[in-house]
């Protein structure tokens, strides 16, 4: 096919979604329907929940964006509005109209009402999100902190990857002696005490805050929508660990998925180099990490990893 066919194809492709977002949209309006049993991956940045969002985006009984949507939530609710205090969301700022609006919003960019969402900000928030969805399935993806620090570290230097939202903060960032000047991933309560301090300090305040917050918010939801995976039971058994994961959502786990998932880790998601267990260790923040190991521990117990 001649570049100019394939823009052509582009273009209608284009156009085709965006009549079917408008007359589902029509549709939706004149018959609104609400979500049934969202699914939501929460976890720390840079934890794996990409690898797993993605793997439930190969589902057919689930609609999914195949991208992260803070932009959406964020202007559903501006971090302006609170102050740029935290990316946070309590049980009481859910609304009705909240409700319609995500439903709205899945439903006309994917035709399902059950749908599939990540980002990063989303496990601050488990609190807003079972009020908003008590069917709501909620996926918990748990990575040992030296890998996932070392992770949220390299993240760090991308920001045009993990700062695209922060660009109207309200601070002087500068981490690491002005080294990195844009915060990368999302705001938690306390950010502001973390500015001019090194990166692995940022990191390990990140790393607690989240995991943190997800634990905290744990009890709230009934244990048969609740699941925790391992980020290192992904890597040493893809297989067994997603088909788990995707009975434990009421999502049927078929020959197709078993096939994708057999060769997950040959293709990553948004990985910097190969996916492998202990990285961190032969890697150039090793000592950065494990200077910070200590003020992690306490968060990491609780998350089950023993030390």
């Amino acid at each position: 096919m001649s570049e100019f066919w394939r823009k052509v194809d582009k273009t209608l492709r284009y156009h085709g979604r965006q009549a079917a977002i408008t007359l589902r949209g029509i549709w939706w309006d004149a018959h609104p329907v609400r979500a049934s049993r969202p699914v939501f991956v929460i976890g720390c940045s840079r934890a794996g929940t990409t690898l797993v969002y993605k793997t439930l985006s190969e589902s057919h009984e689930l609609g999914t964006l195949q991208r992260e949507t803070h932009d959406f939530w964020s202007e559903l609710h501006p971090l302006q509005d609170k102050h740029w205090k935290t990316h946070a969301l309590a049980a009481s700022d859910a609304s009705e109209h909240d409700r319609n609006t995500v439903t709205r919003y899945f439903y006309t960019r994917t035709g399902n009402t059950r749908f599939v969402d990540k980002n990063n900000q989303n496990g601050l928030c488990v609190p807003y999100l079972h009020s908003l969805f008590p069917d709501a399935c909620f996926i918990y993806v748990k990575r040992s902190p030296g890998d996932n620090l070392n992770s949220l570290i390299e993240g760090w230097g991308k920001p045009e990857e993990f700062a695209t939202w922060s660009s109207d903060l309200p601070a002087d960032v500068a981490i690491d002696g002005g080294r990195y000047n844009q915060w990368c991933f999302f705001l938690a309560d306390g950010w502001q005490n973390f500015i001019t301090a090194s990166i692995e300090d940022v990191c390990a305040f990140q790393y607690n805050a989240i995991n943190r917050a997800i634990l905290d918010a744990r009890d709230l939801v009934p244990k048969e929508q609740w699941v925790e995976v391992f980020y290192e039971d992904l890597v040493r058994n893809p297989v067994g660990s997603f088909e788990h994961a995707f009975h434990s959502c009421d999502i049927e786990f078929d020959a197709q998925l078993r096939r994708h998932t057999q060769g997950v880790l040959n293709t990553p998601y948004n990985a910097f180099s190969e996916i492998r267990v202990d990285k961190w260790k032969t890697g150039r923040n090793h000592k950065k990490i494990e200077r910070i190991l200590p003020s992690v521990e306490e968060t990491t117990a609780l998350m089950g990893y023993m030390s």
